[in-house]
């Protein structure tokens, strides 16, 4: 399948916007038909009522499920709906009946949020928490892994992608360790989902959580679980109420027999209608042809930058993601990504070194600029901010460019790229 990039950017209103948006590993722009669902849906709610919109809308409810599941190679009823990537993951984590000693293993380059989550268990619930050594990609080394598997290892956890690392854990072949001592694995996907094709069969994992927000390109506050089968009734959710579970008498109750135990009553309808749509959106367009371009954007995006004097491209990986982290000898990355938004219209972010690169922390470089691409991204844009990053850093002319004329997107605004 050959992607329409022109299309693609005219689904797209943020493309129409002015703005070069390479923060897409923070949130991608929506297109039209997730906006529209979106949109749709709360103008229901506010004309007949929020209740009255959800029994209008119990298809689209409903289609949900079968449409993240058809992403990720899942099945509907392994599907939950919560509020962001993060709540997926603790839903899962905490549903673990931790006994002090249980063991968790996890790579180096674990996302923050989840770090803080094993610290916390530790300190309440006296698990050990164990990271795994890297290899000299940078990847979690998975003959350490499997190593370090002892008799009080309960969970393994794992980043796919890291959060600015760039580069892709070898996911598969930690299922394949997993599978093999029977030891569940939780893998978030929260940077890869949308990004990169996902099966749950081939990966291995036994539980996954994944935003909306990023390389699905749906809204903002939602976010999906899938929990295999063969495991929903060995987790015991940490809160129930009357849609994870119902009353059958004045002294019991029924948890939900699929994924939905791990849900809650109250939720954003228009935000789960609005992702369903995403993960449509994303399988019609073709996950594996956009996966192809971002590499190809995120491969000449890193020419680029190691083209420009004074910036250090940090990626680690054999094979890397569409998220690009570098940092300025001179210039730090608050300030650098400040001027490109506010000079140049450029989104990019700043991202904190992870804990536990120490030696990247010891050389001095304690946050960087992450650019991340998505497939309607252009070598334009690129270009553009190439050519930004030049200007301020007083080494116009070093970045090199790598417009390809075949590229079929719309031509970068002139207006764009001028420092002020």
């Amino acid at each position: 399948m050959d992607l329409d990039i022109r299309a693609l950017r005219a689904n797209t209103p943020g493309c129409a916007g002015g703005v070069i948006h390479l923060n897409n590993a923070g949130a991608s722009l929506m297109p039209s038909p997730v906006l529209d669902a979106l949109k749709g849906h709360i103008d229901l709610e506010s004309r007949i009522g929020g209740y009255e919109a959800a029994v209008e809308a119990a298809d689209a409810i409903e289609r949900f499920y079968v449409d993240v599941a058809a992403l990720i190679g899942g099945h509907p009823d392994e599907i939950a709906f919560l509020d962001s990537a993060t709540r997926a993951w603790l839903a899962v984590f905490h549903a673990m009946d931790w006994r002090p000693g249980d063991e968790v293993l996890t790579a180096r380059s674990e996302y923050n949020a989840n770090m803080v989550s094993f610290l916390h268990a530790r300190e309440r619930q006296g698990i050990v928490h164990r990271l795994v050594p890297d290899a000299e990609d940078g990847t979690i080394d998975t003959d350490a892994l499997e190593a370090m598997i002892g008799p009080r290892t309960r969970l393994i956890c794992l980043s796919h992608m890291p959060t600015n690392d760039g580069l892709i854990n070898p996911a598969q072949k930690v299922g394949q360790i997993a599978a093999a001592r029977t030891i569940p694995f939780l893998l978030d996907a929260c940077q890869s989902a949308g990004q990169m094709p996902l099966d749950v069969a081939e990966l291995g994992c036994t539980m996954l959580s994944a935003t909306g927000r990023k390389y699905m390109r749906g809204p903002r506050g939602t976010g999906f679980l899938w929990v295999r089968r063969d495991w929903l009734d060995r987790l015991m959710p940490h809160a129930l109420d009357i849609r994870s579970a119902s009353w059958t008498g004045v002294d019991a109750y029924e948890i939900a027999s699929d994924a939905r135990r791990f849900e809650l009553w109250e939720a954003g309808i228009a935000g789960q209608i609005a992702l369903g749509s995403a993960a449509r959106y994303a399988r019609e367009v073709g996950i594996a042809p956009m996966w192809d371009r971002i590499q190809t954007l995120a491969g000449d995006l890193r020419g680029m930058l190691s083209g420009i004097g004074g910036v250090t491209v940090h990626d680690q990986g054999s094979d890397k993601s569409g998220i690009v982290t570098f940092s300025h000898a001179r210039l730090n990355a608050p300030e650098i990504v400040a001027r490109l938004r506010s000079v140049h219209s450029i989104n990019t972010s700043v991202s904190a070194c992870q804990l536990t690169r120490s030696s990247l922390i010891a050389g001095g470089t304690t946050h960087m600029v992450r650019a991340s691409v998505h497939a309607y991204n252009t070598t334009q844009e690129l270009d553009a901010l190439a050519e930004a990053l030049d200007a301020m850093t007083g080494t116009r002319g070093a970045g090199l460019s790598h417009a390809n004329k075949n590229d079929n997107s719309s031509p970068r605004q002139p207006s764009l790229g001028v420092e002020q």
